[in-house]
């Protein structure tokens, strides 16, 4: 009788064992079928993940480097591809364009977004093209961009001006860092609220550094989009390095800043109903905010409060550190390539000269400053690997067999650092940007700082002509030096964005524009 029972519960294990292995076992020889990009061995569970590195764009270049532009990796229990050449962009990004326009779902998501309504992170589909097109109405538009021009110009000479009042009594060493900061979040909360966060009178004390610091602090933390628990799932139920926590502290915080900005036009609209200001006599709607309520009294179903503050969120995130970012790097790497700031410098008095301070409707008239902002773009590209993107079907890229439900990385920081695709793509040379008849084309795929595709940035144009504006008045109005002499290559933190270390210069107002900055 035991032997009876040993043998059936000897049966019965065995069964469940080969229960488990079987699909185990299926999908192990039918990934063998499969034509998959090269990869480098991995260990179970964990796959890859040992060997990503706090650098992490560069930890994949070198394996880009080793395995070829089209990479395979299983970061724990999700299958990434990293492309890193113009030709897998174009694969990936116009090819299979609509199969890779979805993004993946992360523990920063979920804490972040408002339920995936914040466009950049929504789910490819009705609600994700009714947000985009709402956000290229109200933003980025031809004619949503002329009306803001005047703010552009109007808070580049508010920048100048602080600025010279800091530093014309002697040349004076200052944190361009925050200067930027203050100019961009200035600019941003101008275009969304109609005024300033740090007033002009604060900018560079105290009181003005405390603010951006806070709202740095708020709004362009250090938590990636994509962390640990994204890839093992079973290290959220233990409360990993307690991300989760300070996931939710940043979001509360970040909702109660942009809470109090349609709190405070809410209180002026009861204000002016109350005094029984007529229609005509009230401000026509100029604002981001005034707009969106206006259509959340037509449409108070679709435009709740929580799709108004996800727009309000794109704007403060995604344009506030790469356009401030860029400005300083533009600036760093002038300053360390003298002969090419006084090129620019010779382009822009020979076309606006010292009578008046440079703006937008300038910008088309200097191409050497463009070129500028795009080699800084190459070399430090605001993000280094763009946004993740996710597969919803398979489909093949450089030949190779990508599976559905696959994260995608584009390797910007590879790509514009290739030697395939760039002469001496490690040398600052704003020339090769140059036009040539013919060529306006040939960058295409091989220049991707803002993403391509469905998923490409819609705020490019905007964050380049405020980006464009700073420099040019920056570089117009004021000589510049860095007292302590630094590699460029380890000026920056290892961040999801390239941001750089507090950039500490010197600042001298040019004798001939004195006259100038003094009647700002």
């Amino acid at each position: 009788m035991v032997n009876q029972y040993s043998y059936s519960f000897s049966s019965y294990f065995y069964l469940a064992v080969a229960l488990c292995l079987f699909p185990i076992l299926i999908k192990y020889f039918f990934h063998q079928r499969r034509n998959l990009p090269p990869s480098p061995f991995s260990f179970p569970i964990i796959g890859h993940l040992y060997l990503l590195k706090k650098t992490l764009h560069l930890t994949l270049t070198s394996l880009s480097t080793k395995y070829g532009p089209v990479l395979y990796l299983k970061l724990g229990s999700m299958p990434v591809i990293v492309v890193s050449s113009p030709s897998a962009v174009e694969e990936c990004l116009t090819k299979n364009d609509i199969i890779f326009a979805n993004r993946p779902k992360t523990m920063a998501g979920d804490k972040f977004t408002y339920n995936y309504t914040v466009y950049v992170w929504a789910p490819y589909g009705q609600l994700w093209r009714i947000l985009r097109r709402l956000t290229v109405v109200e933003l980025f538009s031809s004619h949503s961009l002329q009306k803001t021009s005047i703010l552009r110009d109007q808070e580049v000479g508010i920048f100048i001006r602080s600025l010279y009042k800091f530093s014309k009594d002697s040349s004076k060493k200052i944190d361009l860092t925050n200067w930027s900061f203050t100019f961009v979040f200035n600019l941003m909360t101008k275009i969304i609220a109609g005024r300033q966060i740090v007033k002009e009178e604060d900018a560079g004390k105290k009181k003005g550094i405390e603010i951006i610091e806070k709202l740095r602090g708020t709004f362009l933390v250090t938590i990636s989009f994509l962390n640990m628990c994204d890839f093992l799932p079973v290290l959220r139920w233990f409360g990993y390095k307690g991300l989760e926590k300070k996931m939710a502290s940043i979001h509360n915080k970040r909702n109660e800043f942009l809470n109090s900005l349609l709190d405070e036009f809410r209180h002026k609209k009861r204000s002016v109903s109350q005094s029984n200001t007529t229609v005509g006599n009230m401000e026509k709607k100029t604002t981001l905010i005034e707009n969106l309520l206006s259509l959340q009294e037509s449409e108070p179903e679709f435009y709740t409060d929580d799709i108004i503050k996800s727009i309000m969120l794109v704007v403060f995130v995604a344009g506030t550190e790469t356009s401030s970012t860029t400005i300083q790097w533009v600036m760093r790497l002038l300053v360390a390539h003298p002969e090419a700031l006084y090129k620019l410098r010779a382009d822009i008095d020979n076309k606006v000269g010292n009578k008046r301070l440079l703006n937008e409707s300038d910008l088309n008239k200097l191409p050497y400053l463009h070129c500028v902002v795009n080699e800084t773009m190459r070399l430090y590209p605001p993000i280094p690997l763009l946004l993740p993107h996710f597969s919803t079907e398979d489909c093949i890229v450089g030949g190779y067999d990508i599976p559905k439900h696959t994260m995608l990385f584009v390797n910007t920081w590879a790509i514009h650092r290739d030697p395939k695709v760039w002469e001496e793509p490690d040398k600052f040379k704003p020339e090769r940007f140059e036009a040539t008849e013919g060529e306006t084309e040939r960058f295409n795929y091989k220049l991707v700082p803002f993403g391509m595709g469905r998923r490409a940035c819609p705020g490019a144009d905007m964050g380049l002509r405020a980006v464009s504006l700073a420099l040019g008045a920056l570089i117009q109005c004021f000589d510049w030096q860095i007292e302590e002499a630094e590699s460029l290559e380890e000026s920056y933190n290892s961040r999801m964005t390239m941001q750089n270390k507090p950039l500490k210069v010197v600042c001298t107002p040019r004798e001939d524009l004195v006259q100038l900055l003094s009647h700002l």
